[in-house]
């Protein structure tokens, strides 16, 4: 990597919007982890939000740092970074997870954090400074985590109700009143693991560029720990605005059908993190939770809703860009 001074205070100020950026991922997402557990009435939202942060954070103990390596190293060339970018991404990333939380909308934090790299390169240095093979393997998963989260959920949900059909709705409910703290947590350790690693990676990216890390060094334990944490604060204060878009308008859950979401929504974060792969809870658990209520007929989906859904993930990666763009601009200017 290109020798770039970037002075100490710079690089705690951007630390520090890096550590903003993993909070407001944990904050907006925070109903993908709980939304089906609070709509289904298992838990009040205060109860759901301290449970999927717990879990976010225990993530730290189960998954190798795969797809921080992925963020830091696969997705634009890491010579060309430096604290401009590294703003940039950071605050294109932020101002559309924040625009997109008002209104609602469940987008994604992964790909908006993605999309402002991009952007941010593309800024700097051009189409030459993206690693195309990296950016491919993650536009390929925007498609393919909803379709597997899709398929699992409903696999689940044929599989649940063929072994309880001879028992009563009431000892169903019960049994899966229960084992949906199995599956939320189960949802949160693997919400934890995939997106608090694209903070590390960022973080790492910029240690880099600064001179402080060499690129074959372990990350420093500190950055761990402090994304791990600081998602987990974010998702304890929960954005409430996109919990009832996940729960209830896409299609009526109850508890044996939650259970079914998270748990499909789990195995795809689970296999993503596995491969290093940076994927999208938002589009996981919505895929998830749309075959679960496919298989009860079609109608029993608001595929308006989740067709309205779509549109933001197809808009996240290239509005984020040119935002980031413009505040790699900005960010040439104050900096």
């Amino acid at each position: 990597m290109q020798g770039v001074h970037i002075s100490l205070s710079i690089v705690v100020v951007l630390i520090g919007l890096a550590l903003v950026f993993d909070f407001m991922n944990g904050f907006h997402d925070a109903a993908n982890s709980i939304a089906t557990i609070v709509s289904t009435r298992v838990l009040k939202p205060q109860q759901a939000v301290i449970w999927a942060s717990l879990f976010n954070v225990i993530a730290i103990f189960v998954f190798q740092l795969k797809v921080a390596s992925t963020i830091g190293k696969g997705t634009i060339d890491p010579s060309i970074v430096d604290h401009y970018v590294v703003f940039g991404a950071l605050i294109g990333a932020i101002v559309w997870n924040l625009i997109t939380w008002y209104y609602g909308i469940p987008s994604s934090s992964s790909h908006a954090l993605i999309g402002g790299l991009v952007g941010a390169a593309l800024a700097k240095s051009g189409p030459d400074s993206l690693v195309w093979a990296g950016i491919g393997k993650t536009v390929l998963f925007i498609f393919a985590s909803p379709i597997l989260g899709f398929l699992l959920g409903a696999f689940m949900m044929v599989a649940v109700s063929w072994l309880c059909n001879r028992a009563s709705p009431r000892r169903v409910d019960k049994v899966f009143r229960r084992l949906q703290f199995v599956s939320a947590a189960a949802y949160s350790l693997g919400h934890g693991g995939n997106d608090a690693q694209k903070t590390i990676g960022i973080i790492w990216m910029l240690l880099i560029a600064a001179g402080m890390t060499d690129p074959n060094d372990s990350v420093p334990a500190w950055v761990i720990g402090g994304c791990y944490l600081s998602m987990g604060f974010g998702t304890m204060f929960g954005g409430w605005r996109i919990v009832r878009t996940m729960g209830q308008r896409i299609t009526k859950l109850n508890q044996a059908s939650g259970f079914c979401a998270n748990s499909g929504g789990a195995l795809t974060l689970f296999l993503a993190t596995f491969l290093g792969i940076p994927v999208s809870t938002t589009h996981t658990i919505t895929g998830a939770i749309t075959g679960v209520g496919a298989t009860h007929g079609t109608k029993k989906v608001r595929w308006g809703v989740a067709g309205g859904i779509v549109w933001a993930w197809i808009l996240t990666i290239p509005a984020s860009a040119l935002m980031a763009a413009l505040a790699w601009y900005l960010g040439r200017a104050i900096l």
